[in-house]
């Protein structure tokens, strides 16, 4: 890959930063228009994006620091889009081995524990909420988890083992935080919250394992052994609802929830905030959002029916799909008939006899209810534990 040089002589083997602003202003151009609260530190973030946008110059000028302070935005600002930034091997290897990062690593590091305690809620729609407390996790936890440990990994290696200790210690609170939100929302029977749960946990572990594997860090490392394969097997260190959680997910909820490829087509869905795709197969709520939206044209709306079938499609009859189809057509004044001068007559037929329509036709209430029997019968292989 070709070098690249800015006016403050920093060499960069990754994409140029006003290149990267261009790519976060086309998955996410609700950013640039005013739509978001940028007010306050945990914010501040999304204000550095705002600012550069306007200044790119100002991006020929930044240092190693500033460039990761960027990357880390950029991603954190499109990782609940249709298409992230792809500056993840950047965050969580790349930077952390430049020939210059033993004068940044400090600040880095730090900026990586700030980044634990980033506002993210108006960039994703992919999370799930503990109601007593209006704690809220998603896959940004999982992105903060796969950078953190590219920071301990470095710290370690350029033996800053005090700062490593200050890393390691944060990325053990996230864990546990997600630990406790999971048997709070088992201990209060929340079906929904828990199933959403346990796959966002499932991609944050997820993260975390494929980053320690990238770093090759050693199997008899006592820190990997406290962290490494927190979903998939019981540990001593944890209660054994992580394990359980993530055959919860494996059983109900892997298929629902991916890189949505699909929706990837109908590119008025990056036109807000609001638009985002939540957690499968919970999705009838986003689709009555795109249904009702007055930004959206009924030719977008069935084009967006378009890409929910095709999706249901292609990733094994994905459910959340034909619940965000039954939100969006339960949304307009004649349901499927208001699109119809927007939807080829032969889609509409094989919609019709398929699948995808008879999971449409559950009420919301008696599709979730199902759900929740179907989890109160299941028993871990591994645990044998049950909801």
């Amino acid at each position: 890959m070709a070098k690249k040089i800015l006016r403050s002589n920093l060499e960069l083997s990754g994409i140029a930063p006003n290149l990267l602003l261009r790519d976060v202003e086309v998955t996410a151009p609700f950013l640039f228009k005013g739509e978001l609260n940028l007010t306050g530190p945990d914010r501040s973030y999304l204000a550095k994006l705002v600012f550069y946008k306007k200044n790119l110059n100002a991006l020929k000028h930044i240092n190693l620091t500033e460039y990761f302070h960027v990357c880390l935005a950029a991603h954190w600002a499109t990782a609940g889009t249709f298409v992230p930034t792809n500056v993840d091997n950047q965050i969580r290897e790349g930077l952390w081995r430049h020939k210059e990062v033993a004068g940044h690593i400090d600040r880095m590091a730090q900026l990586t524990i700030e980044a634990w305690s980033w506002n993210y809620e108006q960039v994703t729609n992919r999370k799930a909420l503990n109601p007593s407390n209006g704690q809220v996790l998603s896959t940004h936890e999982g992105t903060w988890l796969s950078v953190a440990i590219g920071a301990y990994n470095a710290l370690i290696k350029l033996k800053k083992d005090g700062l490593a200790a200050d890393v390691a210690d944060v990325i053990l609170a996230e864990i546990t935080k997600e630990e406790k939100l999971l048997l709070e929302l088992r201990e209060k029977r929340d079906v929904v919250n828990f199933l959403r749960s346990t796959a966002l946990m499932a991609h944050n572990f997820g993260d975390l394992d494929r980053v320690m594997d990238q770093w090759e860090m050693d199997p008899e490392d006592s820190f990997r052994k406290r962290i490494y394969k927190l979903g998939h097997r019981p540990h001593e260190s944890y209660s054994p609802v992580l394990a359980f959680a993530g055959q919860v997910n494996k059983a109900f909820l892997s298929v629902e929830n991916h890189r949505h490829m699909s929706m990837r087509q109908a590119r008025c869905l990056r036109r807000s905030h609001r638009f985002l795709i939540p957690v499968g197969p919970f999705m009838d709520s986003w689709g009555e959002t795109l249904g009702a939206a007055t930004d959206l044209s009924l030719a977008e709306k069935g084009e967006i029916v378009s890409c929910l079938f095709e999706g249901f499609k292609r990733q094994d009859l994905a459910s959340g799909y034909a619940r965000a189809y039954r939100g969006l057509i339960s949304a307009l004044p004649a349901g499927l008939e208001s699109l119809a001068q927007d939807l080829p007559f032969d889609l509409v037929q094989e919609l019709r006899r398929s699948p995808f329509s008879r999971i449409s036709e559950v009420p919301k209430q008696e599709f979730e209810e199902d759900l929740g029997r179907r989890l109160g019968a299941f028993v871990c292989p591994l645990t044998n534990l049950r909801f």
